[in-house]
């Protein structure tokens, strides 16, 4: 969402959910959250075996190639908005769709995603620790869901070779977003109001404007970063208490301090698969240069934040 378009969002995501029965995982790398996928013995749909690569796993890059012709033919029969499909960007699990319409256009990215039914693999078995916040009954009914595997190239593969797929747990964030309070009626219309959301988005719009006057420099930051840090502050702290709406710049303090604190220590564990650290080695110079930019704003009163804005976060 850019900044100065802050009410009116014109970026979307739209994941493109393929039911499959079951699926052998095998995990690619140390991380936990990236799988070759190949098919258990006669597998129902034998309509994605022409996707299977030469060593049988299923080839996200086949499938992406496949679902990118569909779209360009389908574009082509749209006569009243001017749509174009961008080009494809190394290593994107999405496809991108440019709506021209004036004053503003609107990116759409459409990303192939897998839906196994079955259980979780081992990697995120401590993760998700939401015991404290949301309760164990909601834990259980969250990895009760289907596993989301979506199309993405791996970039710590030597050789790429688009065979890589990735999970996603976007289904559950946005659950948990919508549900966010220890209490049923946190931020209902007649229940008491949080901040939890409000410091989402003031960290997520304070990223934005940095990117936006640092691109080359922050290129490996994105929004996921700041809301895997939120996640963990909400099980840090996990009562509504902890987060009243009128202690929005207290408890963005709090929040941006952890963040803060992941960047100096160069560790933010994924939320959902503790062992893989979003903030490896690879993101040491950008980390503190980010840092250097926070502190600066810190220092100064965050000039980033207008209040007009503030008050924006709380509705």
């Amino acid at each position: 969402m850019h900044s100065n378009l802050i009410s009116e969002p014109n970026e979307f995501d739209i994941m493109l959910v393929m039911p499959v029965s079951r699926l052998q995982l095998d995990e690619c790398d140390d991380t936990g959250a990236y799988y070759y996928l190949t098919f258990k013995r006669n597998p129902k749909e034998k309509y994605l075996s022409k996707f299977l690569d030469e060593d049988g796993k299923l080839s996200a890059f086949k499938m992406l190639q496949a679902l990118r012709e569909i779209i360009k033919r389908e574009v082509k029969n749209i006569k009243n908005v001017e749509v174009t499909v961008k080009r494809r960007k190394a290593g994107s699990p999405a496809i991108t769709l440019l709506i021209k319409n004036p004053p503003a256009e609107i990116s759409v990215d459409i990303i192939l995603t897998l839906e196994v039914q079955q259980s979780w693999p081992p990697s995120t078995q401590d993760g998700l620790k939401i015991e404290q916040w949301l309760g164990r009954k909601v834990r259980g009914d969250f990895r009760n869901k289907p596993l989301y595997l979506v199309a993405k190239e791996n970039k710590n593969e030597k050789v790429p070779r688009g065979n890589t797929w990735r999970l996603s747990f976007s289904h559950i964030e946005k659950a948990m977003l919508n549900n966010h309070g220890s209490s049923k009626t946190c931020c209902e219309s007649d229940g008491p109001k949080c901040c939890r959301k409000g410091c989402l988005k003031l960290l997520k719009y304070l990223l934005e404007q940095l990117k936006m006057t640092h691109t080359k420099e922050l290129e490996k930051f994105c929004s996921y970063h700041v809301k895997t840090a939120f996640f963990h502050s909400c099980v840090m702290w996990p009562n509504d208490a902890d987060w009243r709406s009128g202690d929005l710049d207290h408890c963005f303090q709090k929040y941006l301090d952890y963040f803060v604190d992941c960047l100096q220590k160069s560790h933010l564990p994924h939320f959902f698969i503790p062992r893989y650290n979003l903030l490896s080695p690879e993101y040491k110079a950008s980390s503190n240069f980010l840092l250097e930019l926070i502190n600066k704003e810190w220092n100064n009163g965050f000039p980033v934040f207008q209040e007009k804005y503030k008050r924006h976060c709380l509705q």
